[in-house]
């Protein structure tokens, strides 16, 4: 099955999106775009990013890259991304695999299912 491709500007991604686009460029995005030739023909700049169900285009500028990075807070003056903000998601994302591993983890009492010796 083939990865769904979308074109979609930064400001109108959900913000679970944005933030594994920030993990995954913490340096910023204005050396990371790619240019292409949409289906109006026009010429347009975009930063490449991929999960593992979508291959997203995020329109933008190297202007706009850089105005994007320097008017986000979870950035340093120098462009670079917090440390508090990579702990603070590499934390969720801890918390949800515990979660996820809590609900794997579970005693049955359920009379369905018979222990074999």
């Amino acid at each position: 099955m083939e990865k769904k491709r979308i074109v979609k500007d930064y400001d109108k991604l959900p913000e679970e999106v944005i933030n594994l686009v920030k993990l995954e460029y913490p340096y910023g995005f204005a050396d990371n775009l790619v240019s292409f030739t949409n289906a109006k023909g026009e010429r347009v700049s975009a930063l490449p990013f991929d999960t593992d169900e979508i291959y997203y285009l995020i329109r933008m500028t190297k202007k706009e890259a850089v105005q994007i990075i320097e008017d986000d807070d979870d950035y340093d003056e120098f462009g670079n991304l917090s440390e508090e903000f990579i702990d603070e998601q590499s934390d969720e994302s801890d918390d949800e695999e515990e979660e996820d591993d809590s609900r794997d983890n579970y005693d049955s009492d359920d009379d369905e299912y018979d222990d074999e010796d």
